[in-house]
């Protein structure tokens, strides 16, 4: 059966194409565009999944959500696992760590960012000067990790990278990436390889890329 991705645009679904392309399988794309006044995702994606949020992927009768979990997995089901590290590697660790540190640290302040900044004036500067730190000290973590490659784990491109491409492109976008050498390397090199590009054709226009 086909896979069919439910793609929001300027969203973490962009990162699940990538995923697919660089795996070799053939799959559906279904656009989604956000609202315009609120930026949220339309209430159609409710009827896939009940949280109405993207990515979300049918594949064989069922429904994966969570870009994480949907990266983690198929890394690992497909084409013997080349896009993961197996248990018993070395670099499992770093593997397992940089999947998890994109959702579970990195993007949570960049986030608050971006929300603090749509409350304008109301969002105060207390909540600014609480917030830059912490980006700073997740930037500056991650960029250290690749002073010697451009790849986060077994010095070797996986899933981690492609994980955490999705913080590198909040980055850019509010972050200031830009005082991250290691980090605008890597961000470059991902976005040359072919299935990145690949990705973006079938994904449509794609700003945070940029």
């Amino acid at each position: 059966m086909t896979i069919i991705v439910h793609h929001l645009e300027e969203s973490r679904s962009q990162r699940v194409l990538w995923l697919l392309e660089e795996l070799g399988l053939d799959y559906e794309v279904r656009r989604y565009a956000r609202n315009a006044q609120t930026r949220l995702a339309p209430p159609e994606l409710k009827d896939i999944h009940p949280l109405g949020k993207s990515p979300v992927l049918q594949h064989d009768g069922r429904v994966f959500a969570e870009s994480g979990a949907i990266i983690e997995y198929f890394a690992e089901h497909e084409h013997g696992g080349k896009l993961a590290i197996p248990a018993g590697d070395a670099a499992r660790f770093d593997y397992l760590y940089w999947l998890h540190f994109a959702e579970g640290s990195a993007m949570l302040p960049l986030l608050l960012k971006l929300y603090v900044g749509m409350l304008g004036e109301a969002g105060g500067p207390l909540m600014a000067a609480r917030i830059e730190p912490e980006i700073e000290a997740h930037l500056a973590h991650a960029n250290r990790a690749l002073q010697s490659a451009d790849y986060f784990a077994g010095g070797r491109f996986t899933a981690a990278d492609i994980q955490m491409s999705f913080v590198l492109d909040a980055g850019a976008q509010r972050g200031g990436l830009q005082r991250f050498p290691n980090l605008m390397r890597a961000r470059a090199a991902h976005q040359a390889r072919p299935a990145y590009q690949r990705a973006l054709a079938k994904g449509g226009p794609y700003k945070m890329g940029a």
